[in-house]
């Protein structure tokens, strides 16, 4: 067996099989060929990704201005910036009140990050749930938000305590994010009358082969107090946007969305009800009518927004992976369209909740994060991770 120098306890290799470093937690004393072996089985994080992940904070509580930074959302664009997303949080941590869209842009794959830039500001009130996505052919970077005002809350909006109902917006960029149209309201094309609340993403909406542009979201109708994940499309590279089809299950919510190698479609939602597991339902018909929902019972969460990204044929997910709290930020890779996931590799031991990736250059994923030390709100952190390491 070798061990860390540093500490015993850090990772352990086994010299009869070479294989990568295990568990941080396994002691090298105990490291025999069969114990190798059952910990390569079983072990479902790895030391080394502390290791191999280069990262950055990018959002940090209390700074330009803001009490609490939350909900990242990542985009590469085609010119190879990265753009930043989050919500600033102006008054408190909570989802409700003086809440603004805010951007940080890197020229330099993550390693450094420009000075904050307000993309949103409706004052007093809410505009949030980042989900930005890049048409291909125009190279317009279109960014859903949604909308209510800051005095109430989403509780209020679903039990009728209130006449308000979550509104939906749009602007775009056409320079690469540096600049952005004034907020259009598209309410009208993607959200039924009887919707009460409803979240675009967050995170990001995608653009499939064809070129239709697609944006998971979730809302709770009248009368109900469960949410179910929906989308919303775009076949004319952003002029109209229409209502796509909801997922045939209640208890779903905060989704994104990936396009697999046969052309069909995944959404894989947060769940209320999947016991911990997310919930993943498949559709043939870009997005018009899904499956069945099944829940993965390899990717489990505390109830919690998760990313999954399709790149080069694999799909990359990324999510607080602990069924009991918010805490091991960890990336997986499948390389069979999600029937089967790598163990993964964690990005954050402690406090964490939502995230948001994105492919790099050079085999390289960016991870956007919410991590701390005391709660996973301290900070919006960005992580470079090998993919070829998952």
């Amino acid at each position: 067996m070798q061990a860390n120098a540093a500490s015993r306890e850090a990772f352990v290799i086994c010299d009869q099989c070479n294989a990568r470093p295990l568990s941080y937690n396994v002691p090298v004393t105990s490291m025999t060929r069969r114990g190798c072996l059952a910990a390569l089985a079983e072990t479902a994080v790895s030391g080394l990704a502390k290791a191999a992940a280069e990262s950055v904070d990018v959002f940090r509580a209390g700074e330009d201005g803001f009490h609490t930074f939350r909900i990242p959302a990542l985009l590469a664009t085609r010119k190879g910036t990265l753009l930043a997303f989050a919500e600033g949080r102006r008054g408190g941590r909570g989802d409700s009140g003086d809440i603004d869209i805010v951007l940080k842009h890197s020229a330099d794959q993550g390693r450094t990050w420009s000075p904050i830039q307000t993309v949103a500001d409706r004052g007093a009130d809410t505009i949030g749930n980042p989900c930005p996505v890049q048409d291909r052919g125009t190279g317009r970077i279109f960014l859903p938000l949604t909308f209510n005002p800051g005095n109430v809350t989403e509780a209020q909006m679903i039990k009728r305590e209130v006449d308000t109902r979550r509104t939906v917006f749009l602007t775009y960029s056409d320079d690469d994010g540096k600049t952005w149209a004034p907020l259009t309201e598209i309410t009208d094309s993607v959200r039924k009358p009887n919707w009460t609340w409803y979240a675009t993403g967050p995170g990001v909406g995608i653009q499939t082969r064809k070129g239709r542009l697609i944006i998971p979201c979730d809302h709770v109708a009248e009368g109900e107090s469960n949410s179910v994940s929906h989308v919303f499309f775009s076949d004319d590279h952003g002029r109209t946007w229409h209502l796509g089809g909801e997922a045939p299950e209640k208890g779903t919510n905060e989704s994104q969305i990936v396009e697999l190698r046969d052309g069909s479609l995944m959404l894989n939602m947060r769940s209320t009800r999947g016991r911990n597991r997310r919930g993943v339902t498949r559709g043939t018909d870009g997005g018009a009518t899904w499956s069945a929902v099944t829940w993965d019972e390899t990717l489990i969460e505390p109830v919690c927004q998760a990313s999954i990204i399709a790149h080069r044929g694999a799909l990359y997910f990324s999510n607080p992976a602990s069924s009991t709290k918010r805490e091991l930020m960890t990336v997986r890779v499948s390389h069979d369209a999600g029937r089967t996931w790598s163990k993964g590799r964690v990005l954050h031991e402690g406090p964490a909740a939502y995230s948001c990736m994105a492919p790099l250059k050079n085999n390289m994923l960016g991870c956007l994060y919410e991590c701390g030390a005391a709660n996973p709100y301290e900070r919006i952190a960005f992580a470079r991770i090998t993919s070829s390491s998952l």
